[in-house]
């Protein structure tokens, strides 16, 4: 009771006020520009947005320090310079209808945000006129002056938050947030397979190459195959199921992974609605439904699903990141996704994916006694042994009389010796008593796990230099580890 009560005296009024450009800019990129991925995601999809063919993304710590996307699409005139860093001013839309977007961005909020809270540079040519450029720090706007560049858009992000400090502190490292770049960047490489994409580190004035995709060729079923397999690896790509089912105007297409080639985390589960980059809890919860007989609950699908349909179908303007999305009938989008993938899987059988059918059956083959050059037999000797097999009626001399080497000895194998392989997942084996079938997805993992902690506790991994290198095919993530 000895606390003064907010209630007790006379209020006081508070004073509304207008807040300055400013100020709501920089509010507005709490929401837009929450890390450096973010500002990134935004600048690539105004490059597509603009019918960009390549695009270039080169970053610096983490993208903290500095930002670049070149493009060469339609690009901007000096008079449009100004106006783009204008909040809620886009070329996307006129603002008529809301639910007929087909393009990536429409708010018109991205540049203003990054001005307020970095350094940004924008320099642009549009064909037939002359370039341009125009530079904002926390806010203020410079002139605009000439620049000398070829068609196209080159957007330079630098010192991200120097503006607004306190967002610095909540930053992950900069492998974090390099990491979620090149994620950013892998989606968006996804969403657009006939665009090329690079993207550079700079870091420390050395420049790396992070991520490289070329512009795929042909119809869309092969490059988006072909795009996955650069951007997720061959692993992927051939152990992925094509998916092609319409149902009252959704259409899903994409690729659904095998069973067997499932990860320990969802981090192989790509989402676009209308090759907009999406994670929407409702898609995601029908992939896993569709996956759930044939998954164990600890085990994640992988999959690059595409569902389009009308614009008025999906209301993308739900949050000012736009990766939530909003159906109209969301039964029918969650029913299209688990018949089509159930009726997938289905037709594959039990097909087990290539990564651990040919290695388990081999683990379960004795292996034979190995060859080499000096254990040959002599020509003399191949000579003579063609002699004695030739169908001749006299007997031919016994020179010598090798002594009968003893029989081996039958070795009973726990899981007994390999005699058959069903449905390309299954092994059959024969014991001494009975009859064993395999799961050689499971068993493979067994073996391996088996064989490496054998070795680690005798004498460490054993490693030897190979005499013909092998090649592995490995994506950009799993490179740059």
């Amino acid at each position: 009771m000895n606390a003064e009560s907010p209630n007790i005296g006379a209020p006081q009024r508070p004073v509304i006020r207008q807040l300055s450009e400013d100020a709501a800019n920089r509010i507005a990129a709490g929401e837009v520009v929450e890390r450096p991925a973010s500002a990134v995601k935004e600048l690539v999809e105004n490059a597509l947005d603009a019918g960009a063919q390549r695009v270039d993304v080169t970053y610096a710590d983490g993208g903290k320090t500095l930002i670049r996307v070149a493009d060469d699409g339609c690009g901007m005139t000096a008079a449009d310079l100004p106006l783009a860093l204008s909040r809620h001013a886009t070329s996307k839309i006129d603002g008529s209808d809301l639910l007929n977007i087909h393009s990536f961005g429409f708010r018109g909020e991205a540049l203003p945000s990054l001005g307020a809270v970095g350094r940004l540079v924008i320099s642009s040519r549009a064909e037939g006129f002359e370039g341009a450029q125009i530079a904002v720090t926390g806010g203020a706007i410079a002139a605009v002056r000439p620049a000398a560049l070829n068609r196209g858009t080159v957007v330079e992000l630098r010192d991200l938050f120097h503006a607004t400090p306190a967002r610095l502190k909540f930053l992950r490292t900069d492998r974090a947030e390099a990491q979620a770049i090149a994620d950013v960047m892998r989606r968006l490489a996804m969403a657009a397979p006939y665009v090329s994409f690079t993207l550079r580190d700079v870091s420390g004035g050395e420049a790396r190459e992070i991520f490289r995709t070329d512009a795929e060729q042909g119809e869309l079923f092969g490059a988006l195959a072909g795009r996955l397999a650069r951007v997720l690896g061959r692993d992927f790509a051939d152990n992925a199921l094509p998916i092609d089912a319409e149902r009252e105007g959704l259409h899903l297409t994409g690729f659904a992974a095998l069973p067997t080639y499932s990860r320990g985390a969802a981090i192989e589960q790509f989402l676009f609605v209308n090759t907009r980059p999406v994670r929407d809890k409702l898609l995601i919860g029908a992939l896993r439904a569709a996956y759930m007989d044939v998954l164990s609950r600890d085990r994640h699908p992988a999959a690059v699903l595409y569902l389009a349909c009308a614009p008025e179908l999906v209301d993308v303007n739900v949050h000012p990141a736009k990766a939530e999305v909003r159906f109209r009938d969301p039964a029918l989008a969650r029913g299209l996704i688990v018949s089509a993938l159930r009726h997938a899987l289905a037709g594959a059988g039990h097909r087990a994916s290539t990564t651990v059918a040919g290695e388990t059956l081999g683990a379960m083959r004795p292996e034979g006694p190995r060859v080499y050059q000096m254990d040959r037999p002599s020509g003399g000797a191949i000579r003579s042994a063609y002699a004695w097999q030739a169908p001749i009626f006299a007997e031919a001399p016994a020179p010598f009389a090798a002594a009968p080497e003893p029989a081996p000895e039958a070795v009973n194998y726990p899981l007994g010796a390999a005699r058959a392989q069903l449905h390309e997942n299954w092994i059959v084996a024969q014991t001494a008593d009975g009859m064993v079938i395999v799961d050689q997805h499971a068993a493979h993992e067994r073996l391996v796990y088996e064989r490496l902690k054998r070795q680690m506790a005798e004498s460490g991994v054993a490693a030897q230099a190979l005499l013909i290198p092998e090649i592995v095919e490995l994506s950009p993530a799993d490179a740059a580890r």
